[in-house]
């Protein structure tokens, strides 16, 4: 991307303000780039390993010309403390992963800084963070991954998967609440009984709320997706399990730690995705003029391994659909 001599002239004079975008010019790079962000997750969970890479593999090595400053959320309310500090410690880009929480947080600190999204299961165009897909305006840009619209298709994928299951319950907490409630119409839909359980303090008790729920829901487990889900990926899999329940999840990594099967984008692909963003952004492009994304291909991938644990088949129509099966 050819930079002018006045897009020179901003970065040089806006060296000591926080407020101005990292341009610099072609061939040239920030000594240093202070990429900021605040998740569930802790910074060794695979998605900021996939970002750390593709950093990487874009000549921005973690320790010597690239820095992420990154803050662990232990609640909903860390999100807004830690935009806040990021700002304070003057980074040159914000990421905001995940649920709405993080985009909200970031802008209500920032309208200069850049800031890169991966928008979980909202519309940021509906609920006016960006003015526009293709030209977003203002300080933000990304990827959208909206798998609100993909509950019915995991709630169809589990009735073609175990047909004779009289109904189901679905976790979720504050993070996914729109998820739970697309996946309540899409079962309502289909003919499949779905009780909620809402999950409120961390860490989060599953044995209670499985105990809530009626008796013939407790043989199949749908999970919404949260960074607090996510961070206990291996123990919801574990649970599953220990309870003899079919899985549902949305990312390939809980079937990797052992639940049964899962429908989405591949996570980490939208997370290496973004740090390409951040990346152009270093190079001197705006986020106004970086159109948002969508992803456009999903994987179905089943745990054969975890259905043999639970005595289950899979029927041979939903493994042929399967990208990818683990034995």
């Amino acid at each position: 991307m050819l930079v002018g001599r006045t897009n020179r002239r901003t970065f040089i004079a806006g060296l000591s303000s926080a407020a101005a975008w990292p341009v610099v010019a072609r061939g040239q790079q920030p000594k240093v780039l202070r990429v900021g962000a605040v998740a569930g997750n802790p910074k060794s969970a695979p998605q900021w390993v996939a970002f750390n890479q593709r950093m990487a593999e874009l000549g921005y090595q973690e320790g010597k010309n690239f820095v992420l400053e990154f803050i662990q959320a232990a609640n909903i309310d860390d999100y807004g403390r830690g935009y806040r500090e990021l700002v304070a410690r003057k980074v040159d880009v914000l990421v905001a992963l995940g649920p709405e929480v993080a985009l909200k947080s970031a802008v209500a600190v920032t309208d200069t800084l850049p800031i890169v999204m991966v928008a979980i299961d909202y519309d940021p165009l509906g609920r006016h963070y960006v003015t526009s897909l293709t030209r977003p305006s203002g300080n933000v840009t990304g990827l959208i991954f909206q798998q609100i619209e993909l509950a019915a298709k995991r709630i169809q994928l589990i009735r073609e998967a175990f047909p004779h299951i009289p109904a189901a319950i679905m976790f979720w907490d504050e993070a996914s609440a729109d998820q739970w409630q697309a996946a309540q119409r899409a079962a309502s839909m289909l003919g499949l009984p779905l009780f909620g359980a809402e999950l409120r303090e961390l860490p989060y008790n599953y044995e209670r709320a499985l105990a809530e729920a009626p008796p013939d829901h407790r043989r199949t487990l749908i999970v919404a997706t949260s960074p607090f889900f996510f961070s206990d990926r291996a123990r919801l899999a574990e649970f599953a399990l220990h309870h003899r329940m079919a899985s549902m999840f949305v990312f390939r990594e809980w079937v990797e730690a052992g639940g049964l099967i899962s429908y989405g984008p591949k996570f980490t692909g939208l997370v290496r995705r973004a740090a390409e963003y951040v990346e152009r952004i270093a190079r001197g492009a705006k986020p106004a003029d970086l159109p948002i994304e969508l992803p456009t291909q999903f994987e179905l991938v089943i745990n054969l391994k975890t259905a043999k644990a639970l005595g289950i088949d899979i029927p041979p129509s939903t493994l042929a659909r399967a990208n990818e099966v683990i034995e």
